[in-house]
């Protein structure tokens, strides 16, 4: 007898709809299981089969095939358990002939028939409802999860022998349900706050134009100056996920199995700070099974590297595309994944290795040694900064004086109507800040007065600017003019986009040390 069910995998960061099919007939006793599987998938034949004899259910001496489809697609994972044994049991006869065309199956079993969790529960059943599903049947560790795709009935389950029971309707599982969380705000961390930052105005105003237009950052200085304080209060100011972006990036620490709350969507920006020993697959995402990498994982967030020329050099060169086109593309023999990368990067760095340059009464290196030190950073991946500031060590009477910064708050205010503004802009685009424009839509939204124009290509000259670097001072142009509530970029707003896209230029790169 035949019978099909459905269960759900993940490929990239996005589910897709797997039929589950069995046969059960007459013939040699086999149990054969076929449609292009890893070798996880080959050991649910042998889960599946105990799971059952320890549940109460008697496998006939018969041949059973079964086959997950599509087979051009390799299947990985243990999520398939639950709806291969659902799947068995009906051919068997044993279940009523009932109704599971709207039904998604997923779940691992145990040998004593026990449903455990699996990673990326979240993108599986998001696509199984945008496809039609209306009811899931997972782990009751699962559960939580899956409630968070609104309108779909979610039922846990503990064991194979419930999930039965409940298909059959011997028993009733009241659907999981959950109070929505949509409209709840992001939670700021308290002990971290730009009031704690004395001095440094010209770093924070830099902080403040790349959360308002999610710009790149580059800061260089001299160690112990604050960079990293800085790097790591960015959160705090920056404007809060929309719904959209929520629900994106808790599918990709979903998959990941990083979910630290699996009653709710992810509310805050992510914050990711790699070691510098990071691999590039750990960065950019990979494997045999490819899962998403820190680029990834900073998705629609910080990704704060710290102490960049320390970073093997390889490393730090797969970030350029990803960084051009917000999204990683990995291919295998059996699929391309892409993986979502629309990240801010924000990097830090010492001017030389002892991290004292240019203070040349404590500098002990060479030129050469600065030189050698500087560029491990190439030109490409630089010019994919877009604003760059040299960070000088803080003078005492701003250390510990009275005066105390901005709060985050404050400035948070500003950033969040400056991203409303873009977000007005772009709503037919696709896009939702300054540094995301391409270069057709920069000549469709940003316009420049004569005098204007005439400063910026004079910048153009005079910096041997490339198309990109200029592209990108007329984003930045444009995110500072927002943030004063102009709609026309005037030439004070242009000068401080140039002014940010070069103070922090390292040494070597427009001249010699």
């Amino acid at each position: 007898m035949f019978n099909k069910v459905y269960s759900s995998a993940v490929l990239g960061v996005d589910g897709t709809i797997i039929s589950v099919e069995s046969d059960v007939n007459d013939g040699l006793p086999m149990f054969t299981m076929v449609g292009y599987l890893s070798s996880s998938v080959k050991e649910a034949g042998e889960r599946v089969r105990t799971a059952l004899k320890n549940s109460g259910f008697h496998m006939p001496p018969k041949r059973i095939t079964i086959n997950l489809s599509p087979a051009n697609m390799r299947k990985d994972g243990s999520g398939f358990d639950l709806a291969i044994a659902i799947s068995i049991i009906m051919s068997m006869g044993i279940l009523p002939v009932i109704d599971m065309e709207k039904t998604i199956i997923i779940g691992e079993l145990s040998l004593d028939g026990t449903v455990k969790g699996v990673k990326g529960v979240l993108p599986m059943v998001y696509h199984a409802f945008n496809n039609g599903f209306t009811r899931c049947i997972v782990s009751v560790e699962n559960a939580e999860e899956a409630s968070l795709v609104e309108g779909l009935e979610v039922v846990g389950v503990d064991s194979l022998g419930e999930s039965i029971d409940y298909i059959q309707g011997i028993a009733v599982s009241n659907p999981y349900k959950k109070e929505s969380d949509i409209n709840k705000q992001c939670k700021i961390k308290k002990d971290v706050d730009f009031a704690d930052i004395k001095g440094q105005d010209m770093l924070k105003r830099g902080m403040e134009i790349a959360a308002a237009g999610f710009h790149n950052v580059l800061m260089t200085g001299a160690a112990g100056a604050g960079k990293s304080m800085l790097a790591k209060r960015l959160p705090t100011i920056m404007p809060e996920l929309s719904f959209e972006e929520r629900v994106e990036v808790t599918k990709i620490y979903s998959i990941c199995g990083l979910l630290e709350d699996t009653t709710a969507l992810m509310k805050n920006r992510p914050f990711r700070s790699p070691h510098h020993t990071i691999s590039n697959y750990a960065l950019v995402g990979g494997g045999i099974n490819p899962k998403p990498g820190e680029v990834s994982l900073a998705h629609n967030g910080v990704l704060f590297l710290d102490e960049l020329p320390e970073f093997n050099k390889n490393v730090l060169e797969v970030m350029r595309q990803p960084l051009e086109d917000r999204k990683i593309t990995i291919s295998r023999v059996s699929a391309s994944y892409v993986f979502p990368a629309d990240f801010m990067l924000v990097a830090a760095m010492n001017p030389c290795p002892c991290g004292n340059f240019p203070d040349m009464k404590k500098c002990i290196c060479t030129p050469n040694q600065i030189r050698r030190y500087q560029g491990k950073i190439s030109g490409p991946l630089l010019d994919r900064i877009d604003i760059n500031m040299e960070v000088k060590p803080i003078k005492y009477n701003e250390l510990f004086g009275e005066n105390k910064g901005e709060n985050s708050k404050s400035i948070r205010n500003r950033v969040e109507e400056a991203t409303l503004i873009q977000k007005r802009r772009y709503k037919d685009e696709g896009i939702c800040f300054n540094s995301q424009l391409e270069s057709g839509l920069i000549k469709k939204y940003i316009k420049l007065e004569p005098t204007v124009e005439q400063y910026l290509e004079e910048t153009f000259v005079k910096k041997g600017l490339s198309a990109r670097g200029i592209f990108r001072i007329l984003k930045l142009a444009r995110t500072i003019a927002d943030l004063d509530g102009k709609e026309d970029i005037q030439y004070i707003h242009l000068q401080e986009a140039v002014f940010y896209r070069n103070s922090g230029r390292i040494a070597g790169e427009e001249g010699e040390i």
